[in-house]
């Protein structure tokens, strides 16, 4: 049995045979909530992938050395979360980690990155357009002017998780299909000397249409996340806009608020 500040290493289970736990069980910190924060965060990081069990909980709780009704509790509060289900005969399995981003000025591919998320973009549309009148006011280019749009589906470890439509001025920069689906738009910005300085960025939700839903592997009418973003360089000039929609059963957006003084 682990003491306290011991690390309790897994070796039976294949899901956890990677992972090590430092319950400390001179915390104040309840046991269960180690487990359960330790095990998200090891999803979270897709250490544990959909689809991986974590066995039953008599041997989770042989195997970490704690109460059966501990690690029950601690199952329980994923389960609740959407991260886990119980399977009868089969034990406890990853169902998906949600995609939580901080409200910044970043891509969803960098965020999903390093959050060690295994992003994979598709690129569905890349062409010029003419601008109709939301995204001409958003580019400061004239109604009717020519504009780049780009759709592309995102995923995670596999899973479909955002629907993502930019637009973008048509001499801002060579947008490659191809070094598109291989990393992050931002990235290509930066890398051509753009520098990103700020935006105005608005969140909302719908129910997803029946287009949407497909592509996303939901039901239509399922609940979305929705953000509009205009991003502006060092100088001032408006140099992508950006229209998104998101899973809300895989997705969340972190807000950091601050009391003013």
């Amino acid at each position: 049995m682990a003491k306290t500040g011991d690390r309790a290493r897994t070796t039976a289970a294949p899901a956890l045979s990677s992972l090590d736990f430092a319950l400390d069980r001179g915390s104040p910190v309840p046991l269960y909530h180690q487990l359960a924060q330790q095990l998200e965060a090891a999803i979270g990081h897709g250490v544990l992938a959909p689809g991986n069990l974590l066995g039953n909980e008599v041997d989770l709780s042989v195997r970490l050395g704690l109460s059966r009704p501990t690690v029950r509790q601690a199952i329980q509060s994923l389960v609740d979360k959407g991260l886990l289900v119980r399977r009868r005969g089969v034990g406890t399995q990853v169902v998906h980690s949600q995609v939580r981003r901080p409200l910044e000025l970043s891509s969803l591919y960098d965020d999903l990155e390093s959050a060690g998320q295994g992003p994979t973009t598709e690129v569905v549309r890349n062409e010029v357009v003419p601008a109709a009148c939301d995204v001409a006011a958003a580019l400061g280019v004239p109604e009717g002017g020519e504009v780049t749009v780009l759709d592309r589906l995102r995923r995670t470890h596999g899973r479909p998780v955002a629907l993502l439509r930019n637009y973008l001025p048509v001499p801002l920069l060579d947008l490659d299909s191809a070094r598109l689906e291989s990393t992050g738009l931002y990235r290509m910005m930066r890398s051509a000397g753009i520098t990103l300085h700020s935006a105005r960025q608005t969140v909302g939700a719908r129910a997803a249409t029946s287009g949407e839903a497909s592509r996303l592997d939901e039901e239509e009418g399922a609940a979305l996340l929705t953000m509009q973003r205009t991003a502006y360089d060092d100088t001032g000039r408006p140099v992508e806009y950006g229209t998104h929609v998101y899973r809300a059963s895989l997705y969340t957006f972190d807000f950091q608020l601050l009391v003013r003084p």
